[in-house]
C-alpha cells in the first residue's frame, strides 16, 4: 500500500477508465452495471479491498486470487475463472503490464520533488533539540528526527522520511521513501529507498512499474557504506531487528529479511525474496528472486540460490546445494581432473 507520505494519488478512476488504460476487456457482461464503480488505489491481491485495483499473472499466487477482496483485477483470459464472483476480472495478455500502465494514473510522479533553497532543512521537518546535522545536508518536507541521531555532510534525506532515536546517519547518504526505527546506524554512501528495478518487458518495449512500497529498518539495525536497499514495488522491502548488513550489499524490492540476520559484503539478493530470522549469507552469494529462506539457513561465499532453503540446512555452490553434497562433489571433480599415476 502506497504511504501519503511519500506518495500523491491521483484516483479514484472508473473500472471503465482502467480497463481503457491497460487496454483490457471485461471477462464477461458485469460491466454493463459495474463499469461505474470507482477504484481508489492500487494494492497486492491479499491487502486489496473492494476500491483497489491489482493484477494477477503468476499461477504460484493462485490462492491469493481465490481469497482477493480487490474491486478489479488485471488477469489472463485462462485464469480470470479463478476470480471471486465480486471481483472484476480485466482480461489481457500481458496483465502486469497493464497494471503498470495504469498505476502510472494513479501515482504519475512518485519521486520527490526538488526545487532550490536558500535554507537545506525544510521547515515542516520535526527534528529533535538535540540532533546534529552536519554542514550541506538536505532535509525535506515531513521529514521526522529523533533524539540524540546524527546527521552526516551532504546527505539529503527524502520527503516523508521518519528516523527514531540514536540513530547514525553518515555521509553522503541518500535515504528516501523509508521509516528508520533507534539506535541505527547507516555508513557513508548508502542509498535506501529508491526505486526497485523493476518493469515490464516485451516486444512493446519495457513500461516501468511505479514503485509505490517502503524501506522499513527495524531497530538496531546497521548497515555498511555503499550499500543500496531499493523500496518494494506494492509491498515494503524490510530489514528486521538487529540485522547486519556489510558494504556493498544489494536487496531488491520487497526482500524481508528476518531478526538478526547477517549479510556480508557483496552479496545481491533479488526481489521478494523472505529471509528468516538468523539467516547467515557469506561475501558474493547471489539469491534469485521470490525465494524462502527459513530461519538459522547459512549461504557460503559465492553461493548461487536458485531455490528454497529449508530451516537450519546449510548450502554452498553454484547452483547452491546442501554444503557436505557440495564438499562430496569438489572432492570427485578434483579427482577426476587429477588421478593417480598408475604404478610402473
Amino acid at each position: 500500500m502506497a504511504d501519503t507520505r511519500f506518495y500523491d494519488n491521483k484516483g479514484p478512476f472508473t473500472v471503465q477508465e482502467i480497463a481503457g488504460f491497460g487496454g483490457a476487456d471485461f471477462a464477461n457482461d458485469r460491466h454493463r452495471y459495474e463499469a461505474a464503480t470507482h477504484i481508489s488505489d492500487v494494492k497486492t491481491l491479499k491487502e486489496a479491498g473492494p476500491q483497489d485495483l491489482s493484477f494477477f499473472h503468476n499461477a504460484k499466487y493462485l490462492d491469493d486470487l481465490k481469497e482477493t477482496k480487490a474491486g478489479c483485477v488485471f488477469t489472463t483470459a485462462d485464469l480470470a475463472q479463478f476470480a471471486p464472483d465480486e471481483t472484476i476480472a480485466l482480461v489481457i495478455p500481458t496483465p502486469y503490464r497493464a497494471y503498470a500502465v495504469a498505476a502510472h494514473h494513479f501515482y504519475p510522479a512518485v519521486e520527490s520533488e526538488f526545487s532550490a533553497r536558500d535554507d537545506f532543512i525544510s521547515p515542516s521537518a520535526k527534528i529533535a533539540q538535540d540532533v546534529v546535522i552536519e554542514v550541506g545536508a538536505v532535509i525535506k518536507k515531513g521529514v521526522e528526527i529523533g533524539a540524540g541521531s546524527f546527521v552526516g555532510a551532504h546527505t539529503v534525506i527524502g520527503r516523508g522520511v521518519k528516523i527514531g532515536k540514536n540513530c547514525r546517519i553518515g555521509q553522503n547518504v541518500t535515504l528516501s521513501h523509508c521509516l528508520v526505527g533507534d539506535h541505527v546506524t547507516i555508513l557513508p554512501g548508502t542509498r535506501i529507498g529508491q526505486a526497485g528495478f523493476g518493469f515490464f518487458m516485451d516486444e512493446k518495449g519495457h513500461v516501468s512499474v511505479p514503485q509505490l512500497g517502503r524501506v522499513v529498518l527495524e531497530d538496531r539495525v546497521e548497515v555498511g557504506a555503499n550499500v543500496t536497499i531499493d523500496r518494494g514495488t506494492l509491498d515494503d522491502t524490510f530489514v528486521g531487528f538487529g540485522s547486519r548488513i556489510d558494504n556493498l550489499v544489494q536487496l531488491g524490492h520487497g526482500v524481508q529479511l528476518g531478526k538478526h540476520c547477517v549479510i556480508v559484503s557483496q552479496v545481491g539478493i533479488s526481489g521478494s525474496t523472505r529471509l528468516g530470522n538468523f539467516v547467515v549469507a557469506a561475501g558474493q552469494a547471489g539469491f534469485a528472486g521470490h525465494l524462502t529462506i527459513g530461519d538459522g539457513a547459512q549461504i557460503a561465499a559465492k553461493a548461487g540460490l536458485m531455490k528454497d532453503v529449508a530451516t537450519g540446512e546449510k548450502v554452498a555452490g553454484y547452483p547452491a546445494i546442501p554444503v557436505r553434497q557440495w564438499h562430496r562433489q569438489t572432492v570427485a571433480l578434483a579427482r577426476l581432473a587429477n588421478p593417480k599415476k598408475k604404478e610402473a
